[in-house]
């Protein structure tokens, strides 16, 4: 009974994003990465890996190593897969490249056909032979596609106060990605295209406060879908284009990074705002050893998360745990350094 009642929910949300302009982005709300997952998405202010590309792709300018990642997820019950692939090149004058496809499955989706209500419901609750059977008519499946190719650079800045103080110095982060959105339900084929702006800055708080012991603050901001990003859907026996209208959203974050030399350790705390829809919030906190282990909590509207990750060499491990009132989602990842 419970597996029924997600796949109509399903069915119902596919149905929103396909025919109404609010939800049509829904897909890519749920978030790219293990790592930031179990963060919360409070990542907006670090986006210091491959997922940066979704959540502030101006973050792929820190980093100075190739790197390749993917993750599965297993969405309502198993009922849905989630997989994110992502690719950052590092080039010269600090400039990072990146590349990133997400993407949403649901298979067997059983299709009852109206054809079979050939009367109201009153005579039906009278004579069951003319009610709808629990066995489908068909099957389809729905595929959700983002494709996002993201630039990045990093620009070194000093803020001269006046000859009574000192220079504050900036690393300044910028960066944004061209998106390629596809959905299909069935034999129904959405096409469109968008694109995110992205900064973050980052500084040291040693120098801002004259205390060698602590770190550093930054603050990061992602316009998505600057503008819009319409969704222009091929509907079969359909002679007329349907259009939907991917709302534009601002992700606004801020964390603290402060070393632990004394323990060899680290830890990060971050806080991120989403605008779309409702004001969402996002926390998050990581506690990183040698940079071999980390342990993540987070807190998303009213979502917890957790996670853990384990670094072997040039590979690293992710896991992600979040709960959620359709049902609870174990997120695994890898990433690969080099």
């Amino acid at each position: 009974m419970f597996k029924k009642i997600i796949c109509i929910t399903c069915l119902i949300l596919l149905s929103i994003s396909a025919f109404a302009d609010r939800y049509a982005g829904d897909f890519m709300v749920i978030g790219a990465g293990v790592r930031s997952s179990g963060m919360g998405g409070a990542f907006s202010a670090i986006a210091d890996d491959g997922s940066a590309i979704y959540w502030n792709a101006s973050g792929i300018a820190q980093m100075r190593k190739s790197e390749v990642s993917l993750m599965r997820a297993f969405l309502y019950k198993d009922l849905a897969t989630y997989d994110n692939f992502t690719y950052c090149q590092p080039l010269p004058n600090e400039v990072t490249i990146g590349f990133n496809w997400t993407r949403l499955t649901i298979d067997d989706i059983p299709v009852f056909l109206e054809m079979h209500l050939v009367y109201n419901v009153d005579y039906r609750s009278s004579y069951h032979e003319y009610n709808l059977s629990a066995i489908p008519d068909g099957k389809i499946s729905s595929t959700d596609d983002l494709f996002q190719f993201a630039f990045a650079k990093h620009v070194q800045y000093n803020l001269n106060l006046g000859w009574l103080f000192f220079e504050i110095p900036f690393d300044i982060y910028l960066g944004g990605n061209i998106k390629y959105i596809k959905r299909k339900i069935d034999t129904s084929i959405g096409n469109g295209t968008g694109f995110d702006f992205s900064f973050i800055s980052r500084t040291k708080l040693s120098v801002l406060l004259e205390q060698d012991w602590l770190g550093d603050f930054s603050f990061g901001i992602n316009f998505q879908d600057v503008g819009g990003t319409s969704i222009t859907w091929n509907v079969e026996d359909d002679n007329s284009d349907h259009t939907d209208e991917v709302m534009m959203n601002s992700k606004l974050g801020m964390a603290f990074h402060q070393p632990l030399d004394f323990i060899n350790s680290s830890f990060v705390l971050s806080r991120d705002i989403d605008y779309i829809y409702d004001l969402i919030y996002h926390y998050g906190f990581e506690y990183r050893y040698k940079e071999l282990l980390g342990f993540r909590l987070g807190y998303s509207d009213t979502d917890f998360s957790t996670g853990l990750s384990l670094k072997l060499y040039d590979f690293t491990l992710d896991y992600a745990f979040i709960t959620s009132v359709l049902a609870n989602t174990n997120r695994i990842g890898l990433r690969f350094n080099f």
